[in-house]
C-alpha cells in the first residue's frame, strides 16, 4: 500500500508549507533552523574532536601501564642481609609476561569500555540539550518576530480602519531611521495626499452645489412670471416641463449638498427618538405613496440615537423614498425598528440581482430600465450610507425573496 505522503515531492511540501506559513511563522522556523544546525555541526565537531583526543589519552596511559618495570624475583622482608640473587625458570617467566599481558588487555578493554560510555553519554545529553535549546530558540525567535513586525502590524491596522471619516489619523512612527520607519512614514505621506484629494472634492462638491441654487431659483421665476397666465394652448406644456425640470435640478442639487453635509461628518449632536423621525419621515410621504399605489406599515418602538436630528430624518425619509418609488403599483412598504434597535425598510418589487445590490450605494447608479423609469437621481442611498457612516452606523441591503429590497441600518444608541 503506497504512503500519501511518498505521493508529495519535497518541492511540492515546500511549496505548500511557504504558502500557509505566515511571515512571522517563517521568521521563527528560520531562527529555529539556524540554531538548530549551528548547534548540530558543534556537537559533531566537539565529538569527533573528544573521541580523539580521549583515544590517544587513553592509549599514552595503557602504554605507561604496559611498560613499567616489574621485577618477578621474590624478596624476603624477613633477611636482613644481602639478598642472593635467583633467576627465575623458564616457566615462571613465561608466566608472568603472560600475566603481565592479559592484565594491559584487561586495561586496554575497560578504557575503551569507558571511552564509548563517556562519547554515548556526551553525544546523548548534547541531543538533549539541543533539542530544549532548539526549542527554546523557537520560542525567543516567535517573540522576536512578533517584536520586529510589531510597526507593520500597527500599519496594517491602520490600513482596515482607514476610510474616509478618518483620513486624518498618522502612525507616527518613532525610532530609527530604518526600514519599518520609512514604511511608516510613506502611509503617511499617503494618508496626507489621500486626506487632500477628498477634501477638494467634498468643497468643490459643496461649493458648486451652492452656487447652482442661486441661479436655478432665479430661473424658475423668470420661468412662472414670463410664462405666466392667460398663455397659448401650445405653450402651456412647455411651461410645465420647464418647472419639472428646474425642480428636479433643484432636487439634485438639494440631493448633493446634503451628500456632501453628510460626507464632512457631525457638527453638533444630541439625544433623537429615530422612530419618531421615522414615523413623520413616513407620515410627509403618504401623498407619494398614494400616487404610487403603495401601501406603507411602520412599526416601530423607541430607538435613542445620539445624533444630528436633520440628517436622521433624512436617512429615514430617503429609505422610504426610495421604497415607494422602486415598487411595484399595489405594492407594500414595510418600515420596522425592533428589539434589535436596527431600522429596516422593505419593499416589494422587481427581483434585483444579488451580485449588483452594492452598487445601489454608489452615487448615480442605478440598475435597470425599471429603475430608472422613475424618477430620482440615484442618490438616495448614497446619502443613507454616508448619514450612517457619519454617526457611527452601517447600511446593509438584501434582495428579497420575490423580489425588491430589504436594507437594514444599525447606528450606535443611546440607553
Amino acid at each position: 500500500m503506497l504512503n500519501p505522503l511518498s505521493l508529495v515531492s519535497p518541492w511540492r511540501l515546500r511549496a505548500v508549507l511557504r504558502d500557509r506559513l505566515t511571515f512571522r511563522a517563517k521568521l521563527a522556523a528560520a531562527f529555529t533552523a539556524l540554531f538548530f544546525c549551528a548547534g548540530a555541526a558543534l556537537l559533531i565537531f566537539v565529538t569527533v574532536l573528544a573521541r580523539q583526543g580521549t583515544m590517544e589519552q587513553f592509549a599514552s596511559i595503557t602504554t605507561d601501564y604496559a611498560g613499567g618495570p616489574t621485577d618477578p624475583r621474590p624478596t624476603s622482608s624477613a633477611s636482613s642481609g644481602p639478598a642472593a640473587p635467583t633467576r627465575p625458570g623458564p616457566a615462571a617467566s613465561a608466566g608472568l609476561r603472560q600475566k603481565a599481558e592479559d592484565a594491559r588487555l584487561a586495561r586496554v578493554e575497560v578504557t575503551n569500555r569507558l571511552q564509548e560510555t563517556a562519547i554515548r553519554q556526551m553525544v546523548v545529553w548534547s541531543a538533549v540539550g539541543l533539542a530544549v535549546m532548539a526549542v527554546l530558540s523557537g520560542a525567543m525567535g516567535w517573540w522576536l518576530a512578533g517584536r520586529a513586525l510589531r510597526p507593520v502590524r500597527k500599519v496594517i491596522l491602520a490600513a482596515r480602519r482607514m476610510s474616509e471619516e478618518n483620513l486624518h489619523e498618522r502612525l507616527q512612527l518613532t525610532g530609527p531611521q530604518d526600514e519599518l520607519r520609512e514604511l511608516g512614514d510613506t502611509y503617511d505621506t499617503m494618508l496626507d495626499r489621500l486626506e487632500r484629494s477628498f477634501t477638494s472634492q467634498r468643497r468643490f462638491v459643496a461649493n458648486a452645489s451652492h452656487e447652482l441654487r442661486t441661479p436655478l431659483a432665479a430661473q424658475r421665476t423668470s420661468i412662472e412670471v414670463g410664462l405666466a397666465d392667460p398663455l397659448p394652448a401650445h405653450l402651456i406644456p412647455v411651461r410645465e416641463d420647464l418647472l419639472i425640470t428646474n425642480r428636479e435640478a433643484e432636487h439634485l442639487i438639494a440631493a448633493l449638498l446634503l451628500l456632501a453635509r453628510s460626507d464632512r461628518g457631525l457638527d453638533e449632536t444630541k439625544d433623537t427618538d429615530l422612530a419618531e423621525l421615522t414615523r413623520q419621515a413616513a407620515d410627509e410621504l403618504s401623498s407619494l405613496a398614494a400616487e404610487h399605489t403603495v401601501v406603507t406599515a411602520v412599526h416601530t418602538t423607541p430607538l435613542a440615537v445620539n445624533g444630528d436630528p436633520v440628517l436622521l430624518k433624512h436617512l429615514a425619509s430617503n429609505l422610504v423614498r426610495n421604497a415607494i418609488q422602486y415598487n411595484h403599483p399595489q405594492g407594500t412598504v414595510t418600515v420596522r425598528i425592533d428589539d434589535a434597535r436596527r431600522l429596516t425598510v422593505t419593499n416589494t418589487g422587481p427581483r434585483i440581482d444579488p451580485t449588483r445590490v452594492d452598487g445601489l450605494f454608489e452615487p448615480f447608479r442605478r440598475l435597470d430600465r425599471d429603475r430608472t423609469a422613475v424618477h430620482g437621481h440615484g442618490l438616495g442611498l448614497s446619502i443613507v450610507r454616508s448619514i450612517a457612516t457619519a454617526h457611527g452606523g452601517t447600511v446593509t441591503a438584501a434582495p428579497g425573496p420575490a423580489g425588491g429590497l430589504r436594507v437594514e441600518v444599525r447606528l450606535p444608541t443611546t440607553r
